[in-house]
């Protein structure tokens, strides 16, 4: 999947726990009703965000995340989140080191890679901790 849009800001890149970075940009779409979606992008990822600025239209290709967690008083609850991979401006005059294609993502995978995850993106470490994110 990609976003597309204009670059509303980008967070600094926050150390989460020994093994795990995450840096947060939020693109504000170009419909009729505007959206104002924060991406996350994850581990090495968050480099990729280092020569973008605000105001600069670019297009992102997501994937989309879900968990569902379980209190400590049994009740269940479920976490949506958007998770980028790869970042370019419009018109693809930028492209990120990730695979641009289809064909670039099968193949990758074709090789015995995990399906679960975009090409080069390292495994999501989880605590076992009782956080619902």
């Amino acid at each position: 999947m990609e976003v597309s849009g204009t670059v509303k800001r980008i967070s600094d890149t926050q150390q989460v726990s020994a093994n795990f970075r995450k840096r947060e940009i939020v693109v504000t779409t170009e419909e009729q009703y505007p959206q104002h979606l924060s991406i996350e992008f994850v581990q090495d990822k968050t480099d990729l965000l280092d020569t973008y600025r605000e105001g600069e239209k670019v297009t992102i290709g997501i994937n989309l995340r879900g968990r569902e967690w379980t209190s400590p008083q049994g009740e269940v609850k479920y976490f949506n989140s958007i998770q980028g991979w790869r970042i370019e401006k419009a018109g693809g005059a930028a492209p990120s080191p990730a695979p641009s294609s289809a064909e670039g993502f099968a193949s990758e995978n074709s090789q015995g890679n995990d399906f679960s995850k975009p090409p080069g993106m390292a495994p999501y470490e989880e605590d076992d901790d009782d956080l619902p994110f």
